[in-house]
Formats: C-alpha cells, sequence, structure tokens
C-alpha cells in the first residue's frame, strides 16, 4: 500500500508538471517535443504499472520457477508433487516470507521492463496503424517488437530472481541475497540463456498484445468504451493461452539460468537441454509448471494493463491535442481485407521496416549473448586448469 501511494504522489507531481510544461509552449515546441514527453510519460505509467502487477502474483511465479526448475530423472529426489504441494512446502519449511523471496531485485527490474514493453507497443501500433485502423500482422509484429525490447532488462531480472528462488530449497547456503548471485554471475552472467529468454518473450508479446486488443473489442459496451471489468476481463483472457503456449521457452529459459547443484544434468544452450529433457524426462517435462504459470501471468498482465490504462485516464495529458494511442486498442483496432487497403505501399514500406527492426533486434542480442556464453566459458575453463595445477 504505501508502494502504491508513493507512486500516486509520484504521478500526480509529473502530470502537473507535464500539463504546465505543454500548456505554456507554442505549437512548433509542443510538435517538437510531443513525442518525446508521450514515451516519457507512458515509460512512468508504465513502470508502476509493472510494479503493481508483479508483486500482486509473485508467490505463484516462485512456485512456478520451483517446478520448472525440479529434476526428475532417477538420479534426484521428486520434491514436490504439484504446485499447490510446492506451495504448502515453502511455507511450512521457509515461512511465509519464503514466498516472497527474491521480490526486491523483481520489482526493480520489472518497473523498466514492463514500461519498455508497453511503450513500445503503443509506439509500434500507433506507426503501423492507417486512419485509426491497424492490421492483424502488424499487430502481431508490434507485440513481437515490444518484447524483443524489454530482453535487455528481462534477462539479467530472471536470472537474479530465479537463483534466489530457488535458494531456500538448498540445505548448503542460507545467506544467498542480490549482491551474492551478482557477485557469482559477473556480467556476463547476466545475460545466460538470454536466447531462450527472447525467444519466450518474443512470442508471448505477439500472442498477448494482439488477443487482449480483440478481447477489448468484443468487451466494450455500446458506445464503444470499455470499462474496469472489462479491461481486466480482457487482459486475464489474453494472458491464458500466451502463457500456456509458451511454456517450454520459460522451461527452456528456467534450466538454463539456474545453476545445477550437485548430480543435476547440465546444459549447454537451446538444443542440448531439449535434446536432455527429452531423454531423461520426457515430452511433458516442457509444460511443468504451465498452470502456475497462467494463474500467474494471466493476472499479472491483467492487474498490469488495467493499472496502465487507469492510470493514463486519471492522469491524462493531451499531447499536442493528438488522441492518446491506449485508444487505438479500445476500439479502433480492426482486420482489414483488400478493398479496406487505401494506403498499400505506406503499409508494406513501413511492415519491412518494422521487420528489419524486429530481425535486427534478434540478431544483435543473439551475437551478443553468443560472445558472452565463449568468453564466461573461457574464463570458466582458465579457472579449472589453474586449479587441477
Amino acid at each position: 500500500m504505501g508502494f502504491a501511494a508513493f507512486g500516486f504522489i509520484i504521478i500526480g507531481f509529473f502530470v502537473v508538471k507535464l500539463k504546465d510544461f505543454v500548456e505554456s509552449n507554442d505549437s512548433n515546441q509542443k510538435t517538437f517535443f510531443a513525442a518525446f514527453l508521450e514515451s516519457l510519460y507512458r515509460f512512468v505509467l508504465g513502470s508502476v504499472a509493472g510494479a503493481c502487477g508483479a508483486t500482486a502474483v509473485y508467490p505463484i511465479d516462485l512456485v512456478k520457477t520451483r517446478m520448472q526448475n525440479q529434476r526428475s530423472n532417477s538420479t534426484n529426489v521428486i520434491t514436490y508433487k504439484n504446485s499447490f504441494d510446492c506451495f504448502v512446502k515453502v511455507v511450512k519449511n521457509e515461512g511465509f516470507c519464503g514466498l516472497y523471496r527474491g521480490l526486491l531485485p523483481q520489482i526493480v527490474g520489472v518497473a523498466p521492463e514492463k514500461a519498455i514493453k508497453l511503450s513500445t507497443n503503443d509506439f509500434m501500433r500507433g506507426k503501423l496503424s492507417f486512419n485509426g485502423k491497424i492490421s492483424l500482422i502488424c499487430e502481431i509484429i508490434a507485440g513481437g517488437c515490444a518484447g524483443a525490447a524489454q530482453v535487455i532488462f528481462t534477462n539479467p531480472l530472471e536470472i537474479v530472481k530465479i537463483r534466489l528462488q530457488v535458494a531456500g530449497e538448498s540445505t548448503e547456503k542460507k545467506n544467498i541475497n542480490v549482491f551474492t548471485v551478482l557477485k557469482d554471475l559477473g556480467f556476463t552472467g547476466l545475460y545466460e540463456g538470454v536466447q531462450a529468454c527472447l525467444l519466450r518473450d518474443v512470442l508471448f508479446s505477439m500472442i498477448y498484445f494482439t488477443a487482449y486488443a480483440h478481447a477489448k473489442i468484443a468487451t466494450q459496451d455500446e458506445n464503444g468504451i470499455n470499462h474496469p471489468i472489462s479491461l481486466f476481463l480482457s487482459a486475464l483472457i489474453a494472458g491464458v493461452p500466451a502463457a500456456a503456449l509458451v511454456t517450454p521457452a520459460d522451461v527452456i529459459k528456467t534450466r538454463l539460468q539456474v545453476a545445477a547443484r550437485a548430480g543435476q544434468t547440465t546444459y549447454t544452450g537451446i538444443i542440448d537441454c531439449v535434446k536432455k529433457m527429452l531423454k531423461e524426462e520426457g515430452f511433458l517435462a516442457f509444460w511443468k509448471g504451465t498452470i502456475a504459470r497462467v494463474l500467474r501471468s494471466s493476472p499479472q498482465f491483467a492487474v498490469t494493463l488495467l493499472t496502465y490504462e487507469m492510470l493514463q485516464r486519471l492522469f491524462y495529458v493531451n499531447f499536442n491535442g493528438t488522441k492518446s494511442s491506449v485508444n487505438l486498442m479500445v476500439n479502433e483496432t480492426m482486420i482489414f481485407t483488400s478493398d479496406k487497403i487505401s494506403h498499400a505501399e505506406t503499409t508494406n514500406e513501413l511492415l519491412f521496416s518494422s521487420i528489419a527492426i524486429f530481425t535486427l533486434l534478434i540478431n544483435v542480442f543473439i551475437g551478443i549473448s553468443t560472445t558472452l556464453y565463449l568468453y564466461r566459458r573461457t574464463k570458466n575453463e582458465k579457472s579449472e586448469v589453474l586449479e587441477i595445477a
């Protein structure tokens, strides 16, 4: 409650100053600063919304991580029978606070992560819209760009959070905290498993934002307005297929980012992880924690997007007389047919540009992650040689 109150006070102060600035400048200055100010405005709102959503469902996220990291081959004892059993054992063995292990770095990291995700999606939807309408393929691309853009924050956040979440299972180290995890990982270690993280986030955002936009159309009233209940239900519904369908990528990411303990299988990459999991645990292992993931992701994004959109209504700012891009997602989304496209050439140009940017982002992340992996592997090999010597 204290965090929420503080957040609203900061937003209120920010919006008042922003309104004064927008209303006090001439039209040329407004045009010059409008895009920047709107992006900053959405970034702040997205940060607060993301933190609220993450805090609301964090215990479910911890259970999901514990379930996905549980190796079920012959050399390891099954600790948790199911998600409910995991929840009960965490509370019994680690106390109620154990359900919130790793929450602080999650809140710190999720603010810029969700802000980038939401603002990038809004920005791309605005750029790919014509006369207030956007095609289905452009919706999917906008969501994919949003997912790719957030990975630079998501991966370090995820690996630190996951290692803290599974730390309670170990009987050897009880003093593990954010600083010990960061020291152990180093900078290069923060991007372990980034390919799997990129795959998960891109696919999730493609499915989620597209489903969310269309669910909002289906739940608006006769005047084309979405009330808070319809916004929450739309976000909740969209999260179910998005969270469920990308669970295999999330499981692989978790396995790559968790430090394996003695006797546990280790993985060198996505392909190696897939092969070993299929051989040792079977196909169903890729769907571990699906229920917990759906129960976490669906309400988390419902809280996040409801908060985000209600904050935009509560702290409304008219940027240079333009409509808020959130309105594009409320009642102006449609699927184009061939006879309705009046700007085909412009559409294709922007579409190809977006695909090029999207492809570039993916290649940059893969290149960086490969370099970091090789550097870390070389460093580990040198350490092993020195220990043997």
